[in-house]
């Protein structure tokens, strides 16, 4: 299933593309044997490293020039949460996305339990669900997610119209950033796809991306230069929001791990829940040392025992209170195991989203809304420059 080097010009290249990334392979072994000095920190909290041991006993055990170990590292969920408590800064997650990039060179990944997840994505991608609207003078666009956008597509709507009172050459972009493929391991396959977007938004003078989903933070904030990537949340702080009476109560927060790092938007989070008059008491593990949902590096599909011990750790943490979380994948995972609301569901609507009566549409029809959206932004938008997402030849 993944993406073969010979599908990007022939054997030199492929040579040259298996050379570079087995010496990235090569160099975070030696970084992990040189600096892991198993103290136990991490292994302590995360039930793979439980299961196949410290960082680096794992990375002694591999052997990139054999394949040895790469399809378990399918099993981590790529949380960070190993770097954020080790005291000497070691990273093993980085270890294991340079074992899935192996693993999809030596055709051993991704694996068959990942092809829902890459259908998803490919959908997310095509010229059916995307769109690009452009208004004139535009330098700013609004990009949902895949998941946000199917989940909540009216709160899509509400958030544009609300931001184009004070950037009214607002753009809008319905796409998928590829974050599947990139954790995966089809590194190759997601340069291309995301690079074809992000070139795409800068020769038409888009300079700022607004995005709701904090996988999508991340891929812009590493893979999009020259554009900057802000998320709503802190947007949502600076507007004048939409009245509605004060709640009452208290909450507790579920930061996603993608964001550990990133302590602006998890305020801006905090600041939007206590503007909507509510409480927040942070779990045990919060902020920098978030745990995973569950739902991290494709596990759910592989190992469905280790996602949900994430899960069932979160909800015991919570104790029974309101989870408040600003990822829409974290809050679908959360919400089998406890009651979880999106702050975008406090913003818009708060009283409905406490009583459980937030406007979520479920799977299957996600894929519904998203094209109702699509159909609901064109008309909206029918004189700006629309788009939509053409396949580039390396993604064939």
């Amino acid at each position: 299933m993944g993406v073969q080097p010979e599908d990007q010009g022939g054997s030199a290249l492929q040579s040259a593309a298996h050379g570079w990334q087995w010496q990235a392979l090569d160099a975070a072994v030696c970084a992990v044997i040189a600096e892991c000095t198993e103290c136990g920190l991490c292994a302590k909290r995360c039930a793979f490293l439980q299961r196949y041991g410290t960082p680096k006993a794992i990375a002694e055990q591999a052997d990139p020039r054999h394949g040895k170990g790469l399809v378990s590292a399918y099993e981590c969920s790529l949380c960070g949460l190993c770097h954020a408590v080790c005291p000497f800064g070691v990273n093993p997650a980085q270890l294991f996305l340079e074992q899935r990039r192996e693993a999809v060179l030596r055709g051993l990944g991704p694996l068959p339990q990942h092809r829902r997840l890459l259908s998803y994505e490919r959908k997310g991608t095509s010229r059916r669900y995307s769109l690009y609207a452009l208004p004139d003078g535009c330098t700013t666009v609004f990009f949902p997610g895949c998941t946000f956008a199917g989940t909540r597509a009216e709160a899509v709507l509400a958030i544009y119209e609300l931001f184009r009172l004070s950037l009214p050459d607002l753009g809008i972009v319905l796409d998928c950033c590829t974050k599947p493929s990139h954790d995966l391991g089809r590194q190759a396959y997601f340069l291309s796809m995301f690079g074809e977007m992000r070139d795409f938004l800068v020769a038409q003078g888009v300079r700022t991306v607004f995005v709701a989903c904090p996988n999508c933070y991340k891929v812009f904030q590493n893979y999009g230069s020259p554009l900057q990537v802000r998320t709503v949340y802190e947007r949502l702080t600076e507007q004048a929001l939409p009245r509605q009476d004060p709640l009452r109560g208290t909450v507790t927060l579920h930061d996603p791990c993608v964001l550990r790092h990133e302590p602006a938007v998890q305020d801006a989070v905090r600041s939007l829940v206590h503007h909507a008059g509510l409480q927040v008491l942070e779990m045990p593990d919060s902020r920098e040392r978030t745990l995973c949902c569950g739902e991290g590096g494709g596990v759910g599909v592989v190992d469905p025992g280790l996602a949900r011990q994430w899960s069932v750790t979160r909800a015991r943490q919570a104790e029974k209170r309101l989870v408040v979380t600003s990822c829409a994948g974290c809050a679908a995972q959360l919400r089998r195991f406890m009651p979880t609301v999106h702050v975008v569901d406090l913003v818009l609507n708060g009283k409905a989203a406490l009583d459980g009566k937030a406007r979520l549409t479920r799977p299957p029809f996600t894929y519904w809304k998203r094209l109702r959206l699509k159909k609901a932004l064109k008309q909206r938008l029918r004189h700006a420059r629309l788009r939509e997402r053409p396949l580039p030849p390396q993604a064939q």
